[in-house]
């Protein structure tokens, strides 16, 4: 069975979302030396497991993007990668416990709607 082209960019997407949550999680979580080398600190982020799960999602996604792509001009599709800046708002609350500001909401009602006008053309 294959996957419709937008679920195929829908789950990309989203997993790249989730991608950028875990890199910004594992980062949190992550202790480095400040006196450390810049390879000690590079290997210390890169091989934290929650960056190497961000990279295996975004591998997954990317798998993903490139059969939607084979289907689907890219231009139509492209916009929809913006549906990430939703997920990632979110998940920066829910998960991280970012802060919420007037100035975010607005910024992402404007892309929500950007997609809404690109979705007609």
């Amino acid at each position: 069975m294959t996957l419709p082209a937008f679920v195929l960019v829908f789950i990309s997407v989203s997993l790249s979302a989730t991608a950028q949550t875990s890199f910004k999680y594992g980062l949190s979580k992550l202790v480095i030396n400040p006196d450390a080398s810049l390879l000690i600190k590079a290997a210390s982020m890169l091989f934290s497991p929650f960056v190497l799960g961000g990279l295996a999602l975004y591998g997954v996604g990317t798998v993903l993007w490139l059969f939607a792509l084979k289907q689907l001009d890219l231009s139509l599709v492209y916009p929809f990668v913006a549906i990430s800046f939703v997920l990632v708002f979110l998940s920066g609350i829910l998960i991280l416990g970012e802060p919420v500001s007037v100035a975010k909401v607005a910024g992402l009602l404007l892309i929500v709607t950007g997609l809404v006008v690109l979705s007609q053309a």
